[in-house]
């Protein structure tokens, strides 16, 4: 039996077009899981925080993703748009199951560039305080919005995907949490 090859780039460096060219050997999604494994594995685990549960979800995850894979559309994003809103389904599910809340993990790395959208005239150790407390308060799709933005860095069209929402949807959205932030964070001091 022969198997079909499939290089992580073609002539467009769009490794999401060989993926979907080569659907019909989930072989070829070997490299893909290789690829994205890691990140989707801890976009889990700052949601989850135990990692045998995360390895557990994240596998689901990438079962989900070679079972639909037929059903899978390029729009132009990467493929790691439609694994993220499956991660995201996946994580969901499982906190319904337990009845249990999210985690959210915050890297001093990560929420470097959260900082500099909330501290214009505030400090950052004082917004370092209150953070966990201002994100607590928001709504899980709010949450979202943020944590793709800020701590991964998304560009809006990204998440736009990933969410399942418009990228205009998606800047609005943001902004105007962003603004919910600062006005939280004004409140509380």
């Amino acid at each position: 039996m022969e198997t079909e090859q499939i290089s992580i780039s073609d002539s467009d460096g769009n490794e999401e077009a060989i993926l979907i060219r080569s659907r019909t050997n989930p072989e070829a999604f070997k490299s893909i899981y290789t690829k994205y494994f890691k990140k989707i594995f801890l976009f889990v685990l700052h949601r989850v925080g135990e990692k045998q549960i995360s390895a557990d979800i994240t596998q689901q995850v990438f079962l989900k993703a070679l079972i639909g894979l037929s059903k899978f559309q390029f729009k132009g994003l990467p493929f790691s748009a439609w694994l993220y809103r499956i991660a995201i389904n996946e994580c969901n599910d499982f906190f319904r199951k337990v009845k249990k809340s999210r985690l959210v993990v915050l890297e001093d790395a990560k929420v470097e560039y959260l900082f500099e959208e909330l501290t214009a005239e505030n400090t950052q150790d004082e917004l370092e305080r209150k953070l966990p407390s201002i994100l607590q308060q928001l709504s899980e799709e709010d949450l979202q919005l943020i944590e793709f933005r800020y701590f991964e860095r998304k560009p809006f069209k990204e998440i736009a995907e990933i969410l399942d929402i418009t990228e205009t949807h998606a800047k609005v959205k943001t902004y105007r949490t962003l603004e919910k932030m600062k006005k939280l964070f004004l409140s509380k001091k």
